[in-house]
């Protein structure tokens, strides 16, 4: 067990010291997993290079697995071609047998040393190569493309209800207890007795630990989009991913996964090209992972591979279930995108969600039957209309005025945008000015002018203001952990936890909330932190965990 003072885990001491015993038990090297995860942090804070880390660690890598590898497409399929291949050496171990993934890697080591596999390659100067597309270690500096999922989550607006929990554990058909998404409701502790709300996927970081140290790249960042994904067929279960985490995000499978991959491929709801497993790299590492293996939050390759559908590209199984609207997935590098829209303009965004969706806006034939008859006055609009109130049209008028290029782009929250549009048509058509002097000062957007001074249009600063007096203004803009160094792509909007964080119970209890799998079966949740369904090394009980 680890003697320091201080822990090297953010998490702290007590979750460093049920890593390390869940490493012991293990047939692995716990000393070694520790080691490399705690340097591997050192390397995301920019305490260690790249090249030292993996010069420090080689030859005990290559000693304890047989292969020290990241490798290149190319080298990928040679050696499934020459050593047999990851995916079929792999798939016969049963877990019951004599040969364990460990025997299987270490038989490996010599075949896939002979197609060029063998240590981290240097390039000249003493470089890492970089791996190209189909994986491997890809930093925020290696990595090409415009494109890096991730998402914005408003903890402000999130009301506990688990229906983001519920439909990933449903879309990935997880054993009952493995949460790739987590709901936890803590307090501060100390001075502070208020309640708040913590979401957490993984946070498929751009310089992620859990890569660093895995020894046959089953953990790697897809090139194309910053994806941290596992390769079930790579995978060898030695659980380091899990210690380097700093987050707390990862699952060992233990059992044979109750949905097997016929059913999941079989699943009439999977009506897109792919079967929910197989990204369009033709790597397995979406849904739930086989025996033997990590796994953890993915951001739904498959959808995002346009496997799902096109219409499905840019979107996630959370987002998609979030009544509220707390999640915004997106495109991090795209200042256009949900999440960098709701980031750049938390009050915008809240209100456009409020008064732009299809529940709350007016509808528009009922709308034009209202004022068949009434002025083209805005006060004779505002007592015709049953569904249209002063307040309800200052705010889409004030989200207007405040959003440059309103109701164009790509992004979902235009479709609100849009809705606003058509109700402004209506009342055009009908004859209201919206931009006159008259409805600006009257719904509190404009200034009424001096007698000698021409009407200037629009505040900006009007409108803004009553955004933020409507919807309020987020506590604070932060990322998880953010002085490890991984640069996590999940922005959180509300309070950060604070380090004397304790879970309490949120208003929705797991085990009262079920998900159904593609078998037709419909478990209940499990706060796994509170119950043993999985085993105690699988997950951590200490606390909270990010």
């Amino acid at each position: 067990m680890s003697t320091d003072d201080e822990s090297f885990h953010p998490l702290g001491q007590e979750w460093e010291d049920e890593l390390e015993t869940m490493l012991d038990d293990t047939e692995y090297d716990s000393d070694l997993g520790m080691e490399m995860a705690k340097d591997a942090m050192r390397v995301t804070k920019g305490e260690l290079s790249e090249a030292d880390f993996h010069e420090k660690y080689h030859e005990d890598v290559m000693d304890e697995f047989g292969v020290d590898d990241r490798p290149t497409e190319e080298a990928y399929e040679e050696a499934k071609k020459n050593a047999g291949g990851f995916a079929e050496m792999l798939k016969s171990f049963d877990g019951d047998g004599d040969e364990s993934r460990r025997d299987v890697m270490k038989k490996m080591g010599v075949g896939a040393a002979a197609v060029g596999l063998g240590a981290w390659g240097t390039a000249e100067g003493g470089q890492p190569n970089v791996a190209d597309e189909s994986g491997g270690h890809a930093t925020e500096a290696h990595r090409e493309g415009d494109t890096q999922w991730g998402m914005a989550i408003d903890l402000e607006r999130c009301d506990g209800c688990l229906s983001c929990v519920q439909a990933c554990a449903s879309e990935n058909n997880l054993d009952q207890g493995v949460n790739w998404m987590y709901v936890l409701d803590y307090e501060d502790g100390g001075a502070d007795t208020s309640q708040n709300r913590l979401v957490r996927p993984c946070q498929h970081c751009t310089d992620a630990p859990c890569e660093k140290v895995c020894p046959t790249t089953a953990r790697h960042t897809r090139d194309k989009d910053g994806l941290v994904l596992t390769d079930y067929d790579v995978c060898i279960g030695c659980r380091y991913c899990q210690v380097a985490c700093p987050y707390g995000v990862n699952y060992f499978q233990w059992d044979e996964p109750d949905i097997s991959t016929e059913e999941i491929a079989a699943d009439p709801e999977n009506d897109g090209e792919g079967d929910m497993m197989v990204d369009d790299r033709d790597r397995w590492v979406d849904s739930r992972s086989p025996r033997g293996t990590m796994s953890k939050c993915t951001m739904c390759p498959s959808r995002q591979d346009g496997l799902s559908g096109e219409d499905k590209v840019g979107t996630s199984a959370c987002e998609d279930a979030c009544p509220p609207d707390a999640i915004q997935f997106g495109n991090m590098r795209d200042e256009e995108s949900d999440p960098q829209r709701y980031l750049d303009n938390p009050s915008r965004s809240r209100t456009l969600i409020q008064v732009g969706a299809e529940s709350a806006i007016p509808e528009v034939a009922g709308l034009e039957e209202d004022l068949a008859d009434a002025d083209a006055d805005l006060e004779s609009v505002l007592e015709a209309s049953q569904d249209l109130d002063e307040e309800t049209l200052q705010l889409m008028k004030a989200t207007e005025i405040v959003t440059e290029n309103f109701g164009e782009g790509d992004a979902d929250s235009v479709d609100y945008e849009q809705n606003i549009i058509e109700i402004f048509d209506v009342l055009e058509e009908h004859g209201l000015d919206l931009d006159s002097q008259e409805v600006l000062v009257g719904l509190d957007l404009a200034d009424e002018p001096d007698e000698d001074e021409e009407f200037e249009g629009a505040d900006e600063l009007d409108a803004q203001n009553a955004l933020e007096a409507f919807a309020g203004t987020p506590a604070s803009n932060f990322r998880l952990l953010e002085d490890v160094g991984t640069n996590p792509n999940v922005a959180y909007l509300g309070n950060e936890p604070g380090p004397n964080a304790e879970q309490v119970e949120g208003p929705v209890a797991y085990e009262d909330t079920q998900y159904e799998r593609s078998d037709g079966s419909e478990p209940n949740l499990v706060d796994n932190r509170k119950e043993e369904i999985l085993d105690e090394g699988t997950v951590g009980d200490a606390g909270v965990s990010l």
